[in-house]
């Protein structure tokens, strides 16, 4: 139900966008979530946005740099990626939270629906 894509090779100092395309039961979700997983690292939280856009949450490491926004049209969620460093070096997952579920937002736990990941590497 989710597909994750957009994902490359970049510099550090450059931008990427990553999609995460929703199919489904939409309906049901509360908020979409983006997650990353480095090399040799566990899964953390990046940020997270609710599916209305009135409220989101970002990672400490990220704050300022990345942006969730979504295309209802499509129903698709973007993570705007700018002044990206080696350290962001991942692979991302989107992941949907449903209505209702654990209001944790950071925590990978409290999502239902995980998209296949897509791989960013920053170069230095």
């Amino acid at each position: 139900q989710l597909q994750a894509s957009g994902g490359g090779l970049v510099q550090t100092g450059s931008s990427l966008r990553l999609s995460c395309a929703a199919s489904g039961r939409t309906n049901t979700f509360y908020g979409m979530g983006w997650f990353r997983q480095g090399p040799g690292k566990e899964r953390e939280f990046v940020g997270f946005r609710n599916w209305s856009g009135s409220n989101m949450y970002y990672a400490d490491s990220v704050k300022g740099r990345y942006t969730i926004s979504r295309d209802s049209t499509k129903n698709t969620v973007y993570l705007q990626m700018n002044s990206l460093k080696p350290e962001d070096t991942a692979v991302y997952f989107c992941a949907a939270k449903s209505i209702g579920s654990d209001p944790i937002y950071s925590s990978a736990t409290g999502y239902e629906y995980w998209g296949q990941g897509t791989e960013l590497t920053v170069s230095s």
